[in-house]
């Protein structure tokens, strides 16, 4: 650890307080002000990490003495003696059926501590239209740059233009470790001179993080016949060796853009596509000939297998007219208007099927299905209202919705 110390020490920014320890010659003070920022960081992380996730049994055993588990968890950190605890395995099928490997909650408070260092480093790499787990993006900035780049393509609908929508064939099972762990590894590198923290200590967790397996190590929840119907290419444990990221962490989320934005940049500088927009592994690009559209269609695929071991979706390629409109994100883009996908609306409705169920069999609603049926109803309106929906939304609060609920709630 020291002698990776002082190679990161030689680099340091000299207007950081770190730096000016490096200027005066004191190591001890050096070494002093990255132990505090650690401390400092790792309660960051923990508050972080315990957003939405209070009620949960882990985090709530946690935060009975939560000032003494994070001052263990510093120690095994700075110690190297830090591991990965078993992870909940369990599968949820809304909106669709997927396999989850949760993460023990003091291993979320490193994922967030993780990301908080590195996030930012890792910001100014990514291209602007790459738009999942990014502040100032998601969902919603996806859809509208998509009809931006339909109407500018189109000339505002007055000129022909092409969609091309691609997906990647079990994304996150598929990821290669070793490649994204020197992906990851050689972009801190590259900006060590503007990095304030302790590189190879964060390199250290990120390497535990990137190559822990989680069906090696974890407590199984629910049946294991609710793995019925998953196809192999979704499940971690048909992935290959030193293949895969959970899906659910933090840094998996991160480690997806970091992974796939050296294909953002080949698409944009070297193919010099100019309608590109991609969430996760759903990218879309628009262009005025649907000839090169079928041409570069092979290339991506060749270049996605041979530069990052991954394989186009043979069943979701699609290739239509801008006024055929296409589906992203949730909604369905059409000329002058944008539409809730069918799937959204439908997920609803099940959503809603589901609590009205519930609230006739029971005795009413515990303080926490109150706190769950707000939460995702309110998520569903939020999301629809984006869209030209307030009809849609009506019928479904006030003719779905079961009356027993307006015991409890008020609309607004």
């Amino acid at each position: 650890m020291r002698e990776a110390l002082e190679t990161v020490y030689l680099y340091l920014p000299e207007n950081s307080p770190a730096g000016f320890f490096k200027i005066m010659g004191q190591l001890d003070l050096f070494d002093e002000y990255y132990k505090q920022q650690l401390k400092k960081e790792l309660f960051v992380a923990y508050y972080d990490a315990r957003k939405n996730k209070r009620n949960t049994i882990n985090a709530l055993n946690f935060e009975l003495n939560y000032e003494h588990n994070l001052f263990q968890l510093y120690e095994e950190i700075i110690s190297g003696n830090y591991k990965i605890k078993p992870s909940i395995c369990f599968i949820n099928f809304s909106p669709v059926q997927r396999e989850i490997f949760a993460a023990d909650f003091r291993d979320r408070v490193v994922h967030h501590l993780v990301y908080n260092y590195i996030a930012p480093v890792f910001e100014k790499t990514f291209i602007n239209d790459s738009y999942s787990c990014r502040i100032g993006k998601g969902t919603h900035y996806g859809i509208k740059r998509i009809d931006h780049f339909i109407r500018s393509c189109s000339e505002n609908y007055h000129k022909d233009c092409y969609i091309l929508k691609l997906d990647i064939k079990g994304y996150f099972m598929n990821i290669e470790r070793t490649i994204l762990f020197q992906v990851v590894n050689d972009t801190l590198l590259k900006y060590n001179k503007k990095i304030d923290f302790d590189l190879p200590l964060i390199l250290d967790l990120i390497k535990l993080i990137i190559y822990n397996d989680p069906t090696k190590n974890y407590i199984l929840k629910g049946n294991k016949k609710d793995w019925n119907g998953l196809p192999p290419s979704k499940s971690l444990f048909h992935s290959g060796e030193n293949k895969g990221l959970p899906i659910g962490n933090l840094t998996s989320q991160l480690f997806s853009n970091v992974y796939f934005n050296q294909f953002d940049h080949y698409v944009k500088k070297e193919l010099g596509i100019k309608y590109y927009g991609r969430y996760v592994d759903d990218f879309v690009i628009v262009h005025p000939d649907k000839t090169y559209l079928k041409m570069i269609t092979s290339v991506i695929k060749n270049y996605l297998k041979e530069n990052l071991m991954l394989e186009l979706h043979p069943k979701k390629i699609y290739l239509q007219h801008y006024s055929k409109g296409v589906q992203f994100l949730g909604a369905i883009i059409k000329p002058y208007r944008i539409y809730v996908s069918s799937r959204t609306k439908g997920n609803f409705y099940r959503l809603i099927n589901k609590w009205n169920e519930k609230i006739n069999k029971g005795n009413g609603l515990t303080k926490e299905d109150k706190v769950e049926f707000q939460c995702t109803v309110n998520s569903y309106l939020g999301i629809m209202k984006h869209y030209k929906t307030g009809n849609l939304r009506r019928k479904i609060i006030f003719e779905k919705v079961d009356k027993k609920f307006w015991d409890y709630f008020e609309v607004c």
